[in-house]
C-alpha cells in the first residue's frame, strides 16, 4: 500500500488539501474523527450568520426577502451542492430536514408508479429512513414494504415494486452500495430508485444521474459542515421532475406564491419540492460552509479519504492486534466510504475513554466504534496518533473505569 511508505508528516506536507484545515475552527488538542455525524465549524459561518442577523434581519427587516435575496436561497445553496452530486445547476433544492425530504420524494416516486404500491429497502437501513416508510404506510394502507438482503439478487424482491429506497453508504460500516447496478435492477423491474446520500456527499466522487438515480436526498451537517440540524437537499431527475407531485405542497413551492390563490399550482422544476418558508439562518450557515468547496476537486477529496481510512485500518490493526477489535468496514478501498468501523464487545466504554483523551469518534449499538474522516481538515498525523491512543486504552484497560461504563451521553 503506497500510503504506508511515507511518514504522516510527509503525507501532510505533500497534501494538496492541507490548507483547507485553516478554514475550520477546531478545538486545540482534539482529534476530531466524527465528521460523518457532525462536521466541524467553518470559520466563516459565525461572521456570515452575524451579518444575516444584524444587517439583513436587524436593519433591512422584511426587505431582505428581496434586497438580500432570501427568496432564492434554497436554489442558490442547491447550486453549490449540485457539483458534489455530479448533476447540473438548477437541479437541487435545499430546505427542511432529511426525513421530510425523504417523505416527499418517496411519495412522489410512488405517485409516478401507479398500481405499484411496494417499497423495497433494507432491514438494516438507517432507522429514520425505515420510520418514514412506515409512516407513509399509515397514509397508504395498501403500501407493502419489502426487505432486500445485500447478499441476494434484488431482481426477485423488486418484481411489482414501485420504488427501491437505499442508503448509498451504510451508516454502520461505511460500505458503499453499487448505485449503478442496483438502480439498473430497479429500472429493469419497472421501479424508480431513491437514494439517501447523507454519508456520501462531500467525501465520494458522485455521478448520481449517470449511475441511474431517480431521486436523491441527503443532509447538510455531515461532510458538508453546515452545522447541527442543517437543512437537507433534494435532487430529482430532470426527466421526472415535471411530472412529480410532492404531497407537502406549500406556498413557496407554488408557481405564483405571491398571487395567494387557494388552489395549488406547482412551480416548474425542482422549486416545487419547497414546502414552507425556508430557514434563512440555517441556509445561510450551509451556504457559507459550502464556499470552502470552491475550486476543490472532489476526486482529490476522495483520494485523500481513501488514503486516510486505509492508513487508519493499517495502524489500528498493527497497534491493537489481539485486543478484540474486528474490522467491520470493507477492506477494499473501492467499497469503503469516508469512515472506518471496528467492533468490540466493550465498544461503548472504549469510545468514552477515547473521547476523554481527545479522540472524538462515536459508538453505534450494539458494538460498533465508528470513526469518520473529513479530508478537508483531518491530518495524517492525527490518524497515527489516534491509533496510538486507542492501543494505549486497550492495552492498559483504562476503559474499564466506572465513569466510562456509566456515561450517559452517546455521541
Amino acid at each position: 500500500m503506497t500510503h504506508s511508505l511515507l511518514t504522516a508528516d510527509e503525507l501532510d506536507a505533500n497534501d494538496a488539501l492541507a490548507s483547507l484545515r485553516d478554514q475550520f475552527s477546531l478545538p486545540e488538542g482534539v482529534i476530531y474523527l466524527d465528521g460523518n455525524s457532525l462536521g466541524a465549524l467553518p470559520r466563516g459561518v459565525e461572521r456570515r450568520v452575524e451579518r444575516v442577523i444584524r444587517q439583513q434581519w436587524g436593519e433591512r427587516l422584511i426587505r431582505s426577502w428581496n434586497e438580500s435575496d432570501w427568496y432564492d436561497l434554497p436554489l442558490r445553496v442547491g447550486n453549490r451542492i449540485a457539483p458534489l452530486l455530479g448533476v447540473g445547476a438548477g437541479e437541487v433544492v435545499v430546505g427542511d430536514s432529511t426525513s421530510v425530504s425523504l417523505f416527499r420524494v418517496l411519495a412522489s416516486a410512488l405517485q409516478l408508479r401507479p398500481g405499484r404500491n411496494v417499497v423495497v429497502t433494507e432491514r438494516n437501513n438507517f432507522p429514520t429512513d425505515l420510520y418514514i416508510v412506515e409512516g407513509l404506510k399509515q397514509l397508504l394502507p395498501d403500501l407493502e414494504i419489502r426487505y432486500w438482503d445485500e447478499s441476494t439478487d434484488p431482481s426477485s424482491v423488486l418484481q411489482g415494486a414501485g420504488v427501491l429506497m437505499l442508503t448509498h453508504v451504510d451508516y454502520r460500516t461505511g460500505r458503499i452500495r453499487d448505485m449503478r447496478t442496483l438502480s439498473a435492477a430497479a429500472h429493469a423491474a419497472g421501479a424508480l430508485a431513491v437514494w439517501d446520500l447523507s454519508h456520501s456527499t462531500g467525501v465520494l466522487d458522485l455521478t448520481i444521474a449517470d449511475d441511474g438515480a431517480d431521486f436523491a436526498i441527503g443532509c447538510g451537517y455531515k461532510y458538508l459542515n453546515g452545522g447541527p440540524g442543517a437543512p437537507s437537499y433534494t435532487w430529482v431527475s430532470p426527466a421526472l421532475v415535471g411530472a412529480s407531485q410532492q404531497p407537502l405542497a406549500g406556498w413557496l413551492g407554488h408557481a405564483r406564491p405571491f398571487a395567494f390563490t387557494p388552489d395549488y399550482e406547482p412551480a416548474p422544476g425542482i422549486r416545487r419540492f419547497i414546502t414552507g418558508t425556508q430557514q434563512v439562518l440555517s441556509l445561510a450557515s450551509l451556504d457559507e460552509a459550502l464556499t470552502i468547496w470552491e475550486g476543490v476537486s472532489i476526486a482529490a477529496v476522495r483520494r485523500k479519504s481513501t488514503a486516510q481510512t486505509a492508513r487508519f485500518i493499517e495502524r489500528v490493526e498493527a497497534a491493537c492486534a489481539g485486543q478484540g477489535l474486528t474490522l467491520a468496514s470493507p477492506r477494499e478501498d473501492q467499497l469503503r466510504g469516508g469512515q472506518v468501523s471496528f467492533t468490540h464487545e466493550n465498544g461503548y466504554p472504549i469510545m468514552q475513554a477515547l473521547i476523554s483523551r481527545g479522540v472524538i469518534g462515536d459508538f453505534r449499538a450494539p458494538n460498533i466504534l465508528r470513526f469518520g474522516f473529513s479530508p478537508l481538515y483531518v491530518r495524517f498525523v492525527e490518524i497515527d496518533r489516534a491509533a496510538e491512543i486507542l492501543a494505549e486504552i486497550l492495552t492498559t484497560g483504562v476503559w474499564r473505569r466506572p465513569e466510562f461504563a456509566q456515561a450517559q451521553t452517546v455521541t
